[in-house]
């Protein structure tokens, strides 16, 4: 299980390095897209210049990752980024769920394995 989320620890890195830095400096083209919900998000996104802090968002913790620091931050980070894509994809561009759901099962094998540093928030009530 330590090989299998070692790997997928640098997948994730590596899938939110190169898409959040893409989000920032848009070195990859963007597919065209049909007018719609995804195109209105997408615009708003972009022209409010609010893609540059999810890119950050994504870039930072992905950083974290690859160098093996602080992953349970890097992961709960992630977890709001990667709501936010499963979300995406379901309700505007069912087309890309296929990743989505690879990236989230490569955030649960991550999660899995430092799965002891989140032990407090599963409790009910704070232990003094």
């Amino acid at each position: 299980m330590k090989i299998v989320a070692t790997i997928a620890r640098y997948l994730l890195g590596v899938i939110f390095l190169v898409f959040g830095l893409n989000l920032m400096f848009h070195f990859l083209p963007n597919p065209p897209m049909p007018p719609g919900p995804m195109a209105n998000f997408s615009t708003a996104l972009a022209e409010s210049h609010y893609s540059i802090a999810v890119g950050f968002f994504q870039v930072a913790p992905a950083i974290l990752l690859l160098i093996n620091r602080y992953v349970p931050l890097a992961l709960t980070i992630l977890a709001a980024e990667i709501v936010n894509i499963d979300v995406f994809h379901i309700t505007m561009a069912p087309s890309g769920l296929p990743l989505a759901a690879v990236v989230s099962i490569l955030w649960l094998l991550v999660f899995l394995r430092v799965k002891g540093a989140f032990a407090g928030i599963f409790e009910p009530l704070p232990q003094h």
